[in-house]
């Protein structure tokens, strides 16, 4: 976590741990400081305040959006179209699942190579009756950008109807959220990905957006998600996105230094090694790559030993032996799929650690190599 929003949390985990729905003095400093921290994270996001809710994460943001505006559509005019991407983050697809299973129609529109998804693809499948499209912004396997202005585009001639989802937790690091996810009717973030805390997220919920409620109770985040609201963790969501925006351009620029002279040691140092993805089309923090001859579970193992760190797939499918959906959904041959592990830097990343991943990473997989012809 960034260290701002460590201290801007400290006090509600004691002095100001009152209810924000209280009428009391107490109350009323934990109510003050949630509606700071709603205008902190609706300016980041080009957004209202009252377009704001606060939530546990991404997946209970991308849960509500999905699943809230398909029920509100159905109910509405009878509408039952959800397209999506093959590339999603799991609790997307987990939702469209649900959907599909309650008589939803669902599409899942592929990737390509590059892993941009497939525009002609995305259009063919809207129409009329679709009633919510959801389409990430960055992918969080690959870092790869969506373009979602050009999605925004086509649903609105094709499916003007619906609405437009965005899975936005790999983006406000790397991207400002005013300008990239404007086109988007809902918007999901979660603060563990800008050095915020776990378990705090948000939706944007723009204009006249209507949602069914997953959490019904009482009226908090105006009906829209029921419970006492969690301050500290929107304290320290918002305090680590503005920090997150007032920094990211030097941020960005640094890591993108710190991630080229990765991949470029990398490539230099390991045969075979090979970049997956659209190189002009990803975040400056993410190397995604294939090491053929390989598996990837057990190169992280080796990593890891030597403290590197790196992921492949979802950090939700870690333990998993199965292919990435994500690398699957690109049309990548699973020999390629299980040989593939991501490398991701962050605000926090130093030169010293490039080192470290530049000594390890060519040992551990020559060792695995020469271990698996013996």
């Amino acid at each position: 976590m960034r260290p701002e929003a460590v201290e801007a949390m400290r006090p509600f985990f004691a002095d100001s741990f009152a209810n924000p729905s209280g009428s009391h003095a107490a109350s009323r400093v934990a109510k003050t400081a949630l509606e700071e921290a709603r205008e902190v994270v609706a300016a980041a996001c080009g957004a209202e305040p009252h377009e704001i809710v606060f939530t546990a994460g991404g997946s209970e943001a991308d849960n509500l959006a999905v699943k809230g505006a398909a029920w509100a559509a159905r109910d509405r005019d009878g509408r039952d179209g959800i397209v999506t991407t093959a590339i999603e983050h799991k609790a997307v697809l987990g939702a469209c699942g649900r959907l599909e299973r309650e008589g939803f129609r669902v599409v899942r529109v592929a990737a390509q190579v590059s892993g941009v998804l497939d525009l002609d693809a995305l259009g063919a499948a809207l129409d009329e009756r679709t009633a919510v499209v959801s389409v990430m912004l960055v992918n969080n396997e690959t870092g790869t950008v969506q373009p979602l202005a050009e999605v925004a585009a086509l649903v609105r001639e094709r499916a003007p109807g619906a609405v437009l989802h965005t899975d936005a937790v790999q983006a406000p690091q790397w991207l400002d959220l005013s300008v990239h996810a404007s086109a988007a009717d809902l918007v999901a973030i979660s603060g563990h990905k800008f050095g915020g805390p776990k378990g705090a997220g948000a939706l944007v919920v723009r204009g006249d957006t209507v949602l069914v409620p997953l959490v019904e109770g009482g009226g908090h985040e105006r009906d829209r998600r029921a419970g006492t609201q969690n301050v500290a963790g929107a304290v320290g969501f918002a305090t680590a996105l503005r920090v997150t925006d007032e920094r990211r351009a030097d941020e960005v620029a640094r890591i993108r230094q710190l991630r080229d002279r990765l991949e470029a040691g990398l490539a230099r140092s390991v045969p075979r090694f090979v970049a997956n993805g659209d190189h002009d089309r990803r975040v400056a923090g993410v190397i995604h790559a294939a090491f053929p001859g390989v598996e990837a579970e057990a190169l992280l193992v080796a990593l890891d030993q030597r403290d590197v760190y790196a992921a492949s797939g979802s950090a939700c499918s870690s333990g998993s032996i199965d292919p990435s959906h994500v690398l699957l959904g690109m049309g990548m041959d699973r020999d390629r799929a299980l040989s593939s592990v991501r490398f991701s830097l962050g605000y926090a990343s130093t030169d010293a650690d490039v080192d470290l991943a530049l000594s390890v990473v060519p040992e551990a997989v020559e060792m695995l190599r020469t271990a698996s012809t013996s």
